[in-house]
């Protein structure tokens, strides 16, 4: 492995987990599009499966409120799961349009938060039977292009949860997603084990900038959070339609 490789994806790895630990998302699509100048999408994602899974699962666990947050969130995860599976075999076939238009729509919703334009609080009879529709569209935007955010994340935030339950519920949604992607690339033989040492490598420079964004999200007020949280994503979604297009 090439020296400029390795120091491309440990200073990839750092800022992504730095993006994550912040404000809860992004490692994915950070980490993607910076690997892809260095090496095919396919080993990208490939060198990803690691860290995200681990950061996901570490996001996930960092709070205190795991058995609410899950009797809560289930019908949306169960939907998110059977969407992934029933779309895996469209996994890397969408083509970068369906990318771009994805990344677009992520920044349309970061820029109409910070104009403090939101989605409506569903009323619990609706939370119980738009979550499990939620889930499955969530599911096959994954299977698509590898990116667990839509329509998952505005849907979490519209709930109402506070600063640390949304980046708790965002790293459980984001814990089924990997899980159940990395479930349907092996049932479809699209996983390439040859990268997992790389994979593994990857999780150091991740965790420490998970931490680092963490401990910076730890001293903001829920405001400041509200609005690093929605010019991300609008960050994030300009990144998406750029790498994609360009």
């Amino acid at each position: 492995m090439e020296i400029t490789v390795l120091a491309v994806g440990a200073a990839t790895f750092l800022l992504a987990g730095f993006v994550k630990g912040t404000i809860g998302l992004g490692l994915p699509t950070v980490a993607m599009g910076l690997l892809g100048l260095v090496m095919p999408p396919a080993a990208a994602a490939a060198v990803l499966v690691v860290p995200s899974l681990v950061t996901n699962a570490w996001q996930m666990l960092a709070g205190g409120a795991l058995a609410p947050l899950l009797r809560r969130l289930w019908p949306m995860l169960l939907g998110v799961v059977a969407g992934t599976l029933a779309g895996s075999r469209t996994v890397g076939l969408a083509g970068p349009w369906a990318a771009a238009g994805l990344g677009a729509a992520l920044a349309a919703y970061g820029l109409v938060g910070l104009a403090r334009l939101r989605l409506p609080r569903p009323t619990a009879a609706q939370e119980a039977w738009l979550a499990p529709l939620v889930g499955v569209a969530t599911g096959l935007v994954t299977a698509a292009t590898g990116v667990f955010v839509l329509p998952a994340v505005p849907w979490l935030q519209a709930l109402g949860l506070g600063k640390d339950d949304l980046v708790q519920a965002l790293g459980l949604s984001f814990t089924v997603s990997t899980v159940a992607l990395g479930a349907g690339l092996l049932l479809e033989r699209l996983y390439d084990p040859g990268l997992a040492l790389l994979s593994l490598a990857a999780l150091g420079p991740a965790a420490v900038g998970m931490a680092i964004g963490q401990a910076v999200r730890a001293r903001v007020s829920e405001p400041v959070f509200r609005t690093a949280f929605l010019a991300g994503l609008a960050l994030l979604g300009l990144w998406l339609m750029l790498r994609t297009l360009s």
